[in-house]
């Protein structure tokens, strides 16, 4: 067992056309490599019944939404429950930050799409299994600037407050 569980991350769309990918290890060095590998994977699992699959020496896990389909892969050793989980985090972080999951959100959204799996996944150890943790921090909500701004509105508020009473005061 090692933390090195993940070889890679995939969302292709319903034609099988590559999304967004994340691969971890060398097994498919080039691009060509990568395509041919995406295509193959897609052939067998489009409109099969399975979440599950065995496939050239890898289990990958899937999860189609609409027109996409998310794929967690790793060695044909590893624990498929790991997996899933990690694909679930990675669906349910999409569905909290885009609200729905489609090709054309997807690709509006790419950035997102991105930080979320590197917030997932770093190097193919799994650094987070809370979609809400992860939402959270690509969405960079409770940041420093978050604060700053509520602080400058309170202030601002603050002296809006004043300026009327003043106003007020000085007309009465």
């Amino acid at each position: 067992m090692s933390l090195y569980t993940i070889k890679g991350i995939l969302i292709l769309d319903s034609e099988g056309k590559r999304i967004a990918s994340r691969y971890y290890t060398k097994d498919w060095p080039t691009s060509k490599e990568q395509l041919a590998f995406e295509k193959t994977l897609f052939s067998k699992t489009f409109r099969a019944n399975t979440e599950v699959i065995l496939i050239e020496n890898l289990v990958a896990v899937y999860r189609s939404s609409a027109d996409v389909c998310i794929y967690v892969m790793s060695s044909f050793d590893e624990n498929e429950l790991l997996l899933w989980n990690t694909l679930s985090c990675l669906y349910d972080t999409f569905s909290l930050l885009l609200n729905q999951i489609d090709k054309r959100t997807l690709l509006e959204n790419l950035d997102y799409v991105i930080l979320c799996i590197d917030e997932l996944v770093d190097d193919g150890i799994i650094l987070e299994s809370e979609a809400a943790v992860i939402a959270q921090r690509v969405a960079m909500k409770g940041s420093d600037s978050e604060l700053a701004l509520t602080d400058q509105s309170l202030a601002s508020a603050l002296q809006q407050a004043r300026d009327q009473f003043t106003r007020s005061f000085l007309k009465g």
